[in-house]
């Protein structure tokens, strides 16, 4: 591509990035709306129900799969019916049915109206079932002669026969009545086993059509209407998980998350313009082309943003510089080493594609594992990191590309100083003095053992510290609208029973949050709430949030937490043997993989830091940057080997470390910094993502240095050793040989 070419494609890019930013923010006029407004916000953001149901049936295999999907169907007919805005309603697992209500207000009339089976019969007096609601094609609000509401039925055709064989029955008094105060000749309507109506048949019924009256108020009339339209629901479902959330609170964290975003990506511009100059300032321009791309990418696939989602886009910055930074460590090398610019640009993008493809694909992998076993807020988290990773490979390899090319073949900037790189071709973020890892390594590994030792018994005294997510239990959420004690909470609380937890949030501690590990269903929260509400004022508005977890809930998540990092090791290593030749780096980055699950487990157990349904995203996402931080030491260990001309096997892996230790040193503060704004600001529930993974992200990047290298090590020096290294020492041998000669 020539220079001038180069040069219009930059400007274009600028052009281009610019106006994006200013479409997402503005939008033009009536024509294009902004693409901030696109973005469909997810229930913990602008509020509303979801409600999780568990079909109760011992069905299996393709009968238990046609149940569901009817049952799916169903539902999604019925909370259609309650005018909700974009309801959504998908099957979880095998049994489960997962309804989103966005928008909803009334959180158990919702949940109520969901779940009940709707089992609408009509009966003899005899109690002769002769059919059921699933004959009945449609359902409409009506009046009724004494100027009251009814329900106007039209039946499906084989619906219409039957009905008029029951009132032709009815009629001509064949009928003994089994049920005290229905006549004889009445036809009994039958919702959930309760008789709603049982008018007596003054004339047999033909024509597929009848008239539902009962001294119906109108709102009656229009909810029997909208469940019996809905159909009779072919399963019982019980609620296992629930969660009702304000859109103050959502809103309100979103806000903050953003602010705290925008203060993150300002330290990481700071950051990247002090440590690489000129690139830096190129890094900091494809970091707003990637923002505004996953934005966009987002608004047009119809992605939900969730609160997780968030903080999986803030995460994905720091891990978009990543990138940027294996590109500019390796040009500055090629610098120092007395290479031209120009040379030095190309050399330096060559060396790095395979470490960048390698280390963002691994990450890739415990994202799309993540996304297949996670809940629906984990998999908003999954998918905005997913989208993140494939975004920041073409703002890096592409975009950067073209700018560092242009900057290399200008007169004015190729000089070195645009670089980071110093007169005496030594370079910011650079260790001079030589480290010595291996050497040291049983220190390391003592350090780790004490810890985990340390971890291991505060495990077994303690126990972690599970959150509802994973016992089972209730939370509420309510604005007191003054201080209340704990005491006065618990007092209030005592006829119940519920050993509750009592938290203090929102602005001065006015907020109460109650978390029991009983599961209440929602007539028992009813019943909490209402007691408190009697002891200390507030109104219905004021409660914020509620959620119910079942106990099944958390054994599954327990066990998909362990299956997710099972599959993500099992996946990386496959991927690093295929990549790397060698089971030795695999063996080794498996080793640090396990070393940093139960360092991150330690701190929590330590810590007693609540565990809950995003310490699995947590977990994950440290998987992914731990292997994405070991594949690029190993990287240059393999390029090490395959170039050695002298040096022993502990020198070549404490060099590679050495001459890598600037990027890891750069990439963990910039994923670092830009989460420290989150935990400050984005509220509790991006909190519980952030806090895992900033300790991911100081545990990995140690370990890489101070457990898989010495591991590597460790592993090559065995008798069966790397076949590059055997080779490396033979020629070492022969040349010695020779020399003394």
């Amino acid at each position: 591509m020539s220079y001038k070419l180069k040069k219009v494609l930059a400007v274009l890019i600028i052009i281009i990035t610019a106006f994006a930013w200013y479409l997402t923010a503005f939008g033009l006029g009536d024509a294009v709306e902004p693409t901030k407004d696109k973005i469909k916000l997810g229930l913990d953001i602008k509020g509303g129900v979801y409600v999780v149901m568990e079909a109760q049936t011992d069905l299996e295999g393709e009968e238990l799969r046609e149940l569901m999907e009817q049952t799916q169907a169903v539902i999604e007919e019925r909370v259609n019916q309650m005018g909700l805005a974009e309801p959504i309603v998908t099957i979880e697992g095998e049994k489960r049915i997962r309804i989103e209500l966005p928008g909803a207000e009334n959180a158990d009339e919702a949940i109520e109206q969901i779940g009940r089976t709707a089992q609408l019969q009509f009966a003899l007096a005899d109690g002769t079932i002769v059919l059921d609601g699933s004959n009945v094609k449609d359902a409409s609000t009506g009046t009724a002669q004494d100027g009251g509401y009814a329900v106007n039925l039209v039946f499906d055709s084989e619906g219409a026969d039957l009905f008029a064989n029951a009132t032709t029955t009815a009629y001509q008094g064949g009928v003994t009545s089994m049920i005290e105060g229905v006549d004889s000749k009445a036809i009994m309507i039958i919702l959930d086993g309760q008789i709603i109506s049982a008018p007596r048949v003054n004339e047999p019924i033909a024509g597929g059509q009848c008239k539902i009256t009962g001294q119906f108020t109108q709102e009656e009339a229009t909810n029997l209407a909208a469940l019996i339209r809905g159909g009779a629901l072919p399963v019982e479902l019980v609620e296992i998980t629930s969660s009702v959330q304000t859109a103050k609170l959502g809103v309100d964290a979103m806000e903050n998350s953003i602010i705290a975003g925008i203060i993150g990506l300002i330290l990481v511009f700071i950051l990247m313009i002090v440590g690489y100059r000129l690139l830096g300032l190129v890094a900091n321009l494809a970091l707003l082309l990637y923002v505004v791309i996953l934005l966009n990418i987002m608004a047009a696939v119809g992605s939900v943003l969730t609160l997780p989602g968030i903080a999986g886009i803030i995460l994905g910055i720091g891990m978009a510089v990543d990138a940027n930074v294996v590109i500019f460590a390796r040009i500055r090398e090629e610098m120092s080493a007395g290479k031209s610019t120009k040379l030095a640009v190309h050399n330096g993008f060559k060396r790095a594609m395979k470490t960048v493809i390698d280390s963002q694909v691994t990450t890739l992998i415990a994202a799309v594992i993540l996304y297949q076993i996670g809940t629906s807020t984990v998999k908003g988290f999954a998918w905005t990191l997913m989208i993140g990773i494939i975004v920041s490979l073409f703002t890096a390899v592409i975009v950067t590309r073209i700018f560092v090319e242009i900057i290399a073949e200008s007169k004015k900037f190729s000089a070195k100083k645009f670089f980071g790189v110093k007169e005496d071709n030594t370079t910011t973020f650079t260790i001079k003095k030589d480290l010595h890892f291996v050497k040291h390594r049983k220190k390391f590994y003592a350090v780790t053992c004490i810890i985990l030792v340390i971890g291991l018994g505060f495990g077994l005294i303690k126990g972690l510290n599970y959150g509802i997510d994973f016992t089972g239990g209730t939370m509420m959420q309510i604005d007191m609208g003054k201080q209340v004690s704990e005491k006065e909470v618990k007092q209030s609380l005592k006829e119940y029973d519920l050993d509750a937890e009592i938290v203090y949030s929102g602005e001065n501690n006015e907020e109460v949050i109650i978390r029991t590990t009983v599961a209440l269903d929602k007539d028992e929260r009813a019943a909490v709430i209402a007691t408190l509400q009697e002891d200390f004022g507030f109104e219905d508005e004021d409660v914020l949030a509620h959620e119910l977890f079942g106990p099944s809930v958390g054994k599954e998540l327990r066990n998909n937490a362990i299956k997710a990092i099972l599959l993500s090791a099992i996946c990386m290593l496959i991927y690093i043997r295929l990549r790397f030749s060698e089971w030795k780096f695999g063996g080794a980055a498996l080793a640090g993989v396990l070393h940093d699950v139960l360092l991150v487990i330690a701190f929590y157990a330590i810590f007693q830091v609540q565990v809950n349904n995003p310490f699995i995203a947590g977990i994950l996402t440290v998987v992914g940057y731990s292997i994405n931080d070991t594949i690029v030491i190993f990287d240059r260990i393999r390029e090490n080997i395959k170039y050695a001309k002298r040096g022993n096997t502990e020198e070549l892996v404490d060099n590679s470390v050495t001459q890598t230790l600037g990027r890891s040193m750069m990439t963990s503060a910039t994923t670092f910094i830009v989460m420290i704004p989150l935990v400050i600001m984005g509220g509790e529930a991006i909190r519980e993502f952030t806090i895992p993974l900033m300790i991911g992200v100081l545990v990995g990047a140690a370990s890489s240095i101070t457990i898989c290298s010495p591991l590597y090590y460790e592993f090559a020096h065995r008798k069966h050793g790397s076949k590059y290294l055997r080779d490396v020492e033979k020629k070492k041998k022969a040349r010695k040989a020779k020399a003394e000669k």
